[in-house]
């Protein structure tokens, strides 16, 4: 392989493309392994974000008082619409719902411009990654003020640390919690379900009973993969373990809570006692160390290893990656103990990541990053960015289950996805100089820019139709 074709392969199946102003490297595997000693886990910008951490807890408490004042009335107590049509909502509760929608456009705007100014373009690639995986989602009242700060605050630190810790962070983290429910996971026999059945009424408005999601997806998206040797029984005994996990600042029970990093709190009395028989594991009855205990177990398993190995190589080898690769970074996972920076390491000295010509099909935000890269425009408002994102049918964290967006080609490359995209190169062409698009192009796709894009390029009308050839051009699609 031509050193061209690796600076190619370097920057964009490894990266977010080529940025306006640099050059390609001239040794790509170093180019990419020194992104991981420079990687800023909290770069100045994330640092500054607004502290807003109490906002899931108001949130919640606000429906809850409107709920008891329409079971007081008569009302429906069912979830509120808060489109702003609905005339039943206060104006507070509305207003509150609005501030959330505008903090989430900004903290997606943030996440955006962070990429597309980066020097180490890999290592946001592979934070992206870890937060897809695992994906929360501004679908529950509070998660707005909540899943920016998953990926600032429990992934982006761990991208090249230990599984276990990014594991243990990632799930634990409010954004989970509020997302799959768990704040309103109490244990069947715990305390405080033992006070709700004599006083006959619910606990405060609160929890109402054992909540099986996080423990479920934990088992089938996190770590083990739905082939990974567990069963519905453990499934139950991991959610009894996890009880007692929940957000801080919610309802009467905040009063019980220990609080733990990142916003999240235990609340003992709501834990399921007793010691735990999982996967053929018992563990203890020791409060809100129990789930940390199944969790860590979980982090280092071999069918999590296998996992993680076949979704990462998919990411970076193709939707059918090569079954060496897979054995390669299984083999590191568990030699290592699931440490991130050894498992990128192998990925990235792997002769089968390598390989000539496009193996992926860029998703959305991959490909709006890359243009902007390109064309050297960055710090776009939240509203463009948002507005963006939304046409290209992949806003951060708002992928419509908690798998994540699909990593496939045939989830993206529809004939109206293309068109999308096609109105959107046009008009970003219009914006930016177009007096070297054929320079840049050689700069951007160095040793991989085809004699048919050439071609197109050269007979443009102009440098504004040249660009948005480019940007639409097999070589700016694929990776």
């Amino acid at each position: 392989m031509s050193t061209d074709i690796s600076a190619h392969i370097a920057l964009n199946r490894f990266g977010y493309g080529i940025r306006s102003g640099d050059r390609p490297p001239d040794d790509a595997r170093r180019y990419l392994l020194r992104q991981m000693e420079r990687f800023d886990p909290k770069p100045a910008a994330i640092a500054a974000r607004e502290d807003v951490s109490a906002k899931p807890g108001e949130i919640l408490e606000m429906l809850r008082r409107l709920r008891r004042e329409r079971q007081r009335s008569g009302g429906d107590t069912a979830m509120m619409d808060m489109s702003m049509g609905d005339e039943a909502i206060p104006s507070e509760v509305r207003q509150s719902y609005m501030s959330a929608g505008r903090f989430l456009r900004t903290d997606i705007a943030l996440r955006t411009n962070v990429a597309i100014g980066s020097d180490t373009p890999f290592a946001e690639r592979m934070v992206h990654f870890w937060a897809n995986h695992f994906s929360v989602s501004a679908q529950k009242p509070g998660t707005h003020y909540q899943v920016g700060a998953h990926e600032f605050d429990a992934i982006r630190p761990h991208v090249f640390g230990r599984f276990s810790d990014m594991l243990r962070a990632a799930v634990l983290h409010p954004a989970m919690l509020l997302y799959l429910d768990q704040f309103q996971s109490v244990g069947p026999s715990s305390r405080f379900m033992q006070f709700r059945r004599r006083r006959q009424q619910g606990i405060g408005g609160g929890p109402q009973g054992l909540n099986e999601n996080l423990a479920r997806e934990i088992f089938e998206l996190h770590t083990l993969g739905v082939d990974g040797g567990y069963s519905q029984g453990d499934v139950t005994e991991f959610a009894k373990a996890l009880t007692g996990w929940t957000v801080s600042g919610i309802g009467r029970i905040d009063r019980f809570a220990e609080d733990k990093p990142n916003g999240a709190a235990f609340v003992a009395p709501a834990h399921e006692p007793g010691a735990r028989q999982i996967m053929g594991r018992t563990y203890r009855d020791s409060g809100s160390d129990q789930a940390l205990d199944v969790i860590a177990d979980l982090a280092r398993h071999p069918s999590t290893a296998r996992f993680i190995a076949a979704k990462l190589a998919r990411h970076f080898a193709g939707d059918e990656p090569p079954a060496s690769l897979v054995a390669k970074l299984e083999k590191d996972f568990l030699a290592t103990g699931g440490d991130l920076a050894s498992l990128t390491r192998t990925l990235v000295e792997a002769p089968e990541s390598w390989v000539a010509g496009p193996v992926k099909y860029r998703q959305p935000f991959e490909w709006l990053v890359a243009s902007l890269r390109l064309c050297g425009v960055d710090d776009l408002d939240f509203r463009r960015i948002s507005g963006a994102l939304d046409q290209l049918g992949q806003l951060p964290w708002r992928a419509p289950s908690p798998a994540g967006y699909d990593d496939l080609e045939g989830s993206w490359a529809g004939p109206d996805a293309l068109f999308r995209r096609v109105e959107l190169a046009e008009r970003l062409a219009r914006n930016v100089r177009t007096d070297t698009v054929l320079e840049h192009a050689e700069r951007a796709f160095p040793g991989a820019l085809s004699d048919h894009t050439r071609t197109w390029l050269a007979r443009a009308e102009s440098g504004h139709q040249a660009l948005g050839l480019l940007l639409v051009s097999p070589e700016m699609m694929r990776r």
